[in-house]
């Protein structure tokens, strides 16, 4: 098929194909639901989905981006996983002139020193995660914290962060212990947390640590103690395969959630059957909104030119079944409506995934950092 009949989305990301339930093989369901909205064509071009794991490794995602763009007629990367390979990814999409789309990598220098004309970070970052969880946990009544953090830059950066919003808020940090990446045994920690009499206990960590450290610590009574749960980044796939005996009273931040509307359900729905019954994440989400956005304003603009899409993207609102309306800034921040969200207890859910109760949830322009803070030279006056 000519190249020019067609309009070819990769998307980048982690598939362990034991377990697709965030990002990977998730994301690239989300991605071909966003393009059965638009028919699976779009400006008379069929919508071509491929996929491939870089290993959460920049030298490979850098390696397959290039030949993507270079020899496989790629218009458009999403997804990207963990940051260092978004980077990897963003440095040949801004040498390509390519699009994209940033749903997955946490880190906020995205929309900072990193910004590029060509790229948009949906989801959440590093600075609104720690803004929106501590300072409205922080506002509650959680006034003093302990925190668990991982011993490297993303634990480091997420307690960094959420210190200046607790503090702002009124409350302050007594103490925090710092663990290495696997850590297996959060005993010591733990112990280190309840004795500081902290009213929340902050987990500055992700993935299989932070599921450790959470059900160790439903294993301590930490909870049952009298002490909250915060979570900076804990994804509902991380609540479902712990459960909702080990993770209730959880506090967490997340802009999706499956069952916060009829657009919500619905859309699940579709991605229930695509994904045999998987509960989407937040990140998957994500994926479909940027592919939904991308295509929307490759319609409008009539035309697959990255320089052209690309200014109709920040020029047009997104709306999907999540986003209503949602600007998109200069500096590609997506400014999604965050959710503080705390986990049921096994008693009060009714259905299957019924997991959170949303507690408040916050615009963007007032979550995520300020355009004039981020030192993007995209907007440097």
């Amino acid at each position: 098929m000519p190249r020019t009949t067609r309009s070819r989305s990769a998307f980048s990301t982690i598939r362990p194909v034991p377990s697709p339930d965030n990002g990977g093989r998730g994301s690239v369901a989300a991605a071909r639901l966003a393009a059965e909205d638009f028919g699976n064509q779009i400006i008379g071009k069929k919508i071509e989905i491929i996929s491939a794991d870089h290993q959460n490794k920049p030298d490979i995602a850098s390696a397959t981006a290039r030949k993507w763009f270079d020899s496989e007629g790629v218009d458009v990367i999403a997804d990207g996983a963990a940051s260092s390979a978004g980077f990897a990814i963003l440095e040949i999409a801004r040498q390509k002139n390519k699009i994209f789309l940033i749903s997955g990598p946490g880190s906020s220098d995205f929309t900072g020193k990193a910004c590029s004309p060509v790229s948009f970070h949906f989801n959440y970052d590093t600075y609104a995660l720690s803004r929106m969880t501590s300072e409205a946990v922080t506002k509650a009544g959680g006034t003093s914290w302990f925190f668990i953090s991982a011993d490297y830059a993303f634990g480091h950066a997420l307690q960094r962060d959420a210190t200046k919003f607790i503090e702002a808020a009124g409350g302050k940090v007594i103490g925090s212990a710092a663990h290495p990446l696997g850590t297996a045994d959060f005993a010591s920690f733990l112990l280190q947390a309840q004795a500081s009499k902290a009213k929340v206990v902050g987990l500055a960590t992700s993935g299989a640590d932070v599921q450790t450290a959470i059900k160790q610590a439903g294993e301590f009574g930490t909870v049952e103690r009298g002490q909250s749960l915060a979570g900076l980044l804990v994804f509902i796939t991380d609540v479902n395969a712990l459960g909702l005996k080990v993770t209730q009273g959880l506090q967490v931040t997340t802009s999706f959630y499956w069952d916060m509307n009829d657009s919500t359900r619905a859309w699940s729905k579709r991605y229930f059957a695509a994904m045999e019954g998987r509960v989407p994440s937040m990140v998957q989400a994500g994926v479909y909104s940027g592919v939904h956005h991308y295509l929307a304003a490759v319609k409008a603009a009539g035309t697959k030119d990255p320089t052209v899409v690309a200014a109709k993207m920040r020029e047009m609102k997104v709306n999907d079944m999540y986003n209503k309306d949602v600007a998109i800034r200069p500096d590609g921040r997506v400014l999604h409506t965050m959710h503080l969200v705390q986990v049921k207890k096994p008693e009060e859910s009714k259905y299957k995934y019924d997991y959170y109760k949303i507690l408040t949830s916050q615009p963007g322009d007032r979550v995520f950092r300020p355009l004039s803070e981020g030192n993007c030279p995209l907007v440097k006056s």
